[in-house]
C-alpha cells in the first residue's frame, strides 16, 4: 500500500472515530434528557447546582483575568463582574430552591413579554411569516401565563423539565455523527482503490487491420 494511501486510511478511522463520539455523546444526552423529564425535581436541583458552578468558575476565571490586565482601562469592570458572578454563583448553590423560584418567575415573564411582542408584531408588520408569528406569540404568552398561574408551586419541576427537553438535541448529534461515519466510509471505499490500481485495467482497442476481413487473394495464394 503506498504512502497516500496509508494516509487517506488513517484519516479516514480518525474521522470514523470521531464521528463514533459525536454519536455516544449525542445518546448520552438523550438519555439524560429522559432521565429529566422522569424525575424534574431532580433534574432542577441538579441545574441549579450546574449553572451556580459554572457561574462560580466563570468569576474565578474572570477576577484572574482582570487582575492579569490590571493596567488596562476595563480592571474595575472586570472585578465587578468577576464579582457579581461570584455572589450569584455562591448564593445558587447554598440556595438552589429559592434560585429556582427566581429563575422559573424570570423564565415565565420571559415568555410572556416575548409574546406580547411577538403578537404585536406580527399584527403590524404582516410579513410573509404572519401566520406562523402569530402562532410562536400566542404559544409563549400561553406559556408564561400557564407559568405564571402556578408559580411557585411549579418551580420544582419547570427548570428540570425544561432543561431535559433541551438534551434532547442529541438526537441531531446521533444523526450527524451516523451520517458522517457513513459518509467516511464511503469515500474511504472510493478513493482506496482509485489510489492502489486496484481496478480492472481498461482493454486495448482492437486495431482496425485486425478488424479487417481478409481478402479473396489472401486466402488462396496458391491460385496466383
Amino acid at each position: 500500500m503506498t504512502g497516500p494511501t496509508k494516509d487517506v486510511g488513517r484519516e479516514g478511522r480518525k474521522l470514523s472515530r470521531s464521528f463514533g463520539l459525536l454519536a455516544l455523546l449525542g445518546a448520552i444526552l438523550v438519555v439524560a434528557g429522559l432521565v429529566g423529564l422522569g424525575y424534574t425535581e431532580f433534574a432542577t436541583l441538579t441545574t441549579m447546582l450546574l449553572f451556580g458552578w459554572l457561574l462560580l468558575v466563570g468569576g474565578v476565571v474572570g477576577l484572574a483575568h482582570a487582575i492579569q490586565s490590571r493596567g488596562s482601562s476595563f480592571f474595575w469592570l472586570g472585578v465587578v463582574v468577576a464579582a457579581l458572578n461570584l455572589a450569584a454563583g455562591v448564593v445558587i448553590i447554598r440556595r438552589p430552591e429559592g434560585s429556582a423560584e427566581a429563575l422559573t418567575m424570570f423564565a415565565a415573564l420571559l415568555f410572556l413579554t416575548g409574546g406580547v411582542f411577538r403578537l404585536a408584531g406580527s399584527v403590524v408588520v404582516r410579513g410573509p411569516q404572519f401566520g406562523w408569528t402569530l402562532v410562536q406569540g400566542a404559544f409563549g404568552v400561553l406559556l408564561g401565563v400557564l407559568v405564571l398561574a402556578n408559580w411557585p408551586s411549579n418551580s420544582r419541576y419547570v427548570i428540570g423539565c425544561f432543561f431535559s427537553l433541551a438534551l434532547f438535541d442529541g438526537l441531531g448529534l446521533i444523526a450527524i455523527g451516523l451520517s458522517g461515519r457513513r459518509i467516511v466510509t464511503l469515500v474511504s471505499d472510493a478513493v482506496t482503490p482509485a489510489e492502489t490500481g486496484g481496478g480492472t485495467p481498461p482493454m486495448s482497442p482492437t486495431p482496425p487491420q485486425a478488424m479487417a476481413k481478409p481478402s479473396e487473394e489472401d486466402q488462396n495464394p496458391t491460385e496466383r
